[in-house]
Parts: structure tokens; C-alpha cells; sequence
């Protein structure tokens, strides 16, 4: 059996009258009369054959088939209304969901984000933070930029750049470093990474740190170098990252010698398609940093 057109009105007219349980309120959301509202909801009960709304002394109340139709026409509605609302300049809007750790984002994606508003101002670019630790699948990410190796289960990864660690601190700290031994004197910061200071001493022929020594250890490189410029020790941490701060001599970088542990990568679960978004992004992101 083929349905009988109904009219988009008489659906608009059944869902705002449904929310409101009133003719009278519906019509003043609407713009139209009383008298318009009602028609078009008669008009729709007709071509339903059954009723939607019991009239009662106060108002109106939802029958069975009225409580079982008003929330699809709710989502529906609001989905009409999310599409169009991604139309701009007649292009349609792509939304792009991109969990960033967070050292990444500040020190290197940030700086560089004009630039990619500017090339595709169709994509809304949705970020969230994270430390590393993340869970692309619960949190709806369709990119993770995370930094390590490049393998993780279940997910293909697109190297970004290279993230090399070397100790960095205030400068009235670096005067005492008169050599890289010196770095015994100080707390040692760190991420949870235990061996990072390990293999740095290593990397200059320097025994590493006893058990005893005084050692602080960061989730987030962020906080960490916000300790070290409180003076509370020395971190080891990605220079690019910070280039802002060794630039503006806030930070020092007392010796050039640095270990390479891992770098930065552009990950997507296998499981996720690559959207014409992703894919602009994903180009996009590489193009950044071909030339360094």
C-alpha cells in the first residue's frame, strides 16, 4: 500500500503542538493561527487514520500513537536542522572530531591552525586533549594524534615528526651545569616513561641516577616544564615543543645532546572509515611538516 503524501507542515504542526500539549503555543512558535495549527494536525490524524491528541478541559494530551511518533519527528527535525546548519557559503560543512595529546596541540598543531582554516573553512575542526592515554573508540575520534612508536592495536598510523628529548630548565639552574654530571644535583623530571633519564645519561657516557635520587613524574609534558620553570628541576622534554619559551629565554637548553624514544603520529582505528574531511586533514598535516 502506497502512503498518501503528507505535508511537511502537518508534521511540524503535530511536533510543536505535541511538545507545547497546546494548539495556542504551537501556533505563536509556528507564526501561523490557532485555527492553522488545528487544521493541519486534523489533516494528519486523517492520513493516519487515528488520533494523536485527546482533547482535554486544560488542554491537550498524547495518545499511544501520538507519544510514539513525536520523537522521531524530534530527531528527524533536529537532524534536518544539524545538516543545514553545516551549509556555508554553498558549500555543506564537514565536522572532524581530532583528540590531540597535549603537548602536540599547544607546541606544534595551534601554531598552524590559521592555516588550515583558511585553505578549508568548510571542515569544523572539533579538538580534544588528551596525555597520551586515550581511547579513540569511547570518545568518537575519527584522527588521535598521539606520541610513541606508531603501533597500537587495531589502528593504522601515519608518522607526523620526529619528537627528540633533552634536558631542559630555568636558566639560573643551567649556570650550575657545568657539565651533564651535574644534572645529579638537581630533581630529575620526567614523564611515567621510567627509563627516558636513563637512556639520555647513557647517550653521554654518564652513570645513571641511584634509586635514592630525587625524581618528579608528569602525565603531561605540560605540567611537567611548568614545574621545571618553577624551578623545581630539570625536565626532559621535546625542544620543538617548547621553542616558544628557549626562545624567549624563559627556558634553557644547557646541553645539545638528545635521545630520540618516539615521535608524533596521526592514528585512525581501522575500523573507521576516512571521510573526505579526514582526508584533507590527514593531507594537510603532512604537508606542514615535509619542509622541516
Amino acid at each position: 500500500m502506497v502512503r498518501p503524501y503528507i505535508p511537511l507542515n502537518a508534521l511540524r504542526a503535530f511536533e510543536a503542538a505535541a511538545r507545547h500539549l497546546s494548539f495556542t503555543n504551537a501556533a505563536i512558535e509556528l507564526h501561523v493561527t490557532h485555527a492553522a495549527v488545528s487544521q493541519q494536525v486534523k489533516l494528519l490524524e486523517q492520513q493516519l487514520g487515528c488520533s494523536l491528541f485527546v482533547r482535554v478541559s486544560r488542554g491537550l494530551m498524547l495518545t499511544i500513537e501520538g507519544e510514539s511518533l513525536l520523537p522521531v519527528l524530534n530527531d528527524s527535525f533536529d537532524r534536518i536542522a544539524d545538516t543545514l546548519d553545516r551549509f556555508s557559503a554553498g558549500q555543506m560543512r564537514e565536522k572532524l572530531k581530532v583528540g590531540v595529546v597535549g603537548s602536540f596541540a599547544t607546541g606544534l598543531l595551534l601554531p598552524r591552525l590559521s592555516d588550515f582554516n583558511r585553505r578549508h573553512p568548510h571542515i569544523e575542526l572539533q579538538l580534544s586533549t588528551h596525555n597520551n592515554r586515550v581511547d579513540p573508540a569511547a570518545e568518537g575520534h575519527d584522527y588521535t594524534i598521539r606520541y610513541g612508536s606508531g603501533a597500537w592495536h587495531g589502528t593504522e598510523a601515519q608518522f607526523i615528526c620526529d619528537a627528540p628529548l633533552s634536558p631542559l630548565c630555568i636558566p639560573t639552574i643551567a649556570r650550575q651545569l657545568q657539565q651533564p654530571a651535574d644534572v645529579h644535583k638537581f630533581t630529575l623530571l620526567r614523564s611515567f616513561r621510567r627509563d627516558e633519564w636513563l637512556h639520555w645519561l647513557q647517550s653521554i657516557n654518564e652513570h645513571p641516577p641511584s634509586p635514592a635520587h630525587p625524581v618528579m613524574i608528569f602525565d603531561s609534558s605540560l605540567t611537567m616544564i611548568e614545574a621545571a620553570l618553577l624551578g623545581i628541576g630539570i625536565a626532559l622534554a621535546p625542544p620543538r615543543i617548547f621553542n616558544h619559551l628557549l626562545q624567549t629565554g624563559k627556558l634553557t637548553r644547557p646541553f645539545p645532546a638528545e635521545i630520540n624514544l618516539g615521535g608524533y603520529w596521526l592514528t585512525r582505528l581501522q575500523s573507521r572509515a576516512q571521510s573526505a574531511a579526514m582526508n584533507v586533514f590527514s593531507d594537510w598535516l603532512s604537508a606542514q611538516f615535509r619542509v622541516e
